[in-house]
């Protein structure tokens, strides 16, 4: 997979893409990840990328041209092009794992007052907020996504069945886990973790999964997901 990514802060990228699994990915070739400064794209002694807004409001708005130019040079046939801005579609993991099946992803970073809205009418297939409040900048939801993308590709994880049992996998948060020692401080693992009984561990898995998306996140359940509660007598 090659991510482009569309920033006037490629700097900020340094950190979170130089450990972990991102490295690892990006060393073993599974990800070829672009760092692009959108100023490369501007035409000025200034290299100007925003402007004061029509209309008047405060601060500044992205330019047209700068983001227009970049993607033109740098899309690829089917690329996804996704414009990081509070005003898109909810991040979850049905969407992380859509832009995982694509070969090319271009992330325009937004920042200031906001991008032209030109940019999300004519050239971002995909429109994507992270959450419910504000950001200084695209910057931190680029990373979010680059990072929960690499890991859904093959090889980037060291055990192939780890994002499949993650957390919104499935549409419930995980079930929980333990590790030794199998009692600290007077907390005891549950037995059935340490029983060896992986049908009746699959179960306790599916109904914990449950129990806590019940009472931590209830937004997420939905019809089947009620239905096997009340089966299960959790509702």
């Amino acid at each position: 997979m090659r991510i482009d990514i569309l920033t006037l802060f490629p700097e900020m990228f340094a950190g979170p893409f130089d450990a972990s699994i991102v490295r690892r990915a990006v060393e073993r070739g599974i990800v070829d990840i672009g760092l692009r400064n959108l100023r490369d794209w501007t035409h000025d002694r200034h290299r100007t990328v925003d402007d004061t807004p029509f209309g008047g409001g405060p601060g500044m708005v992205l330019k047209p041209a700068p983001i227009f130019e970049a993607v033109d040079e740098l899309r690829t046939p089917g690329a996804e092009v996704v414009l990081l801005t509070p005003n898109g579609e909810l991040l979850k993991q049905t969407v992380v794992q859509d832009l995982a099946a694509a070969q090319h992803l271009i992330l325009i970073c937004g920042h200031y007052e906001g991008v032209d809205e030109r940019v999300a009418d004519e050239v971002a297939t995909r429109l994507i907020s992270i959450g419910d409040y504000v950001l200084s900048g695209g910057e931190i939801p680029a990373m979010v996504i680059t990072d929960a993308v690499v890991r859904l590709l093959p090889g980037a994880l060291g055990c192939a069945d780890s994002a499949r049992d993650e957390a919104h996998s499935d549409g419930l948060l995980e079930y929980p886990q333990y590790t030794r020692p199998a009692s600290y401080r007077g907390l005891d693992v549950p037995e059935i973790v340490r029983s060896g009984n992986h049908q009746e561990l699959a179960l306790w898995k599916r109904r914990e999964a449950l129990r806590r998306t019940r009472d931590r996140r209830p937004d997420l359940l939905d019809d089947t997901h009620r239905a096997e509660l009340q089966e299960l007598g959790l509702e």
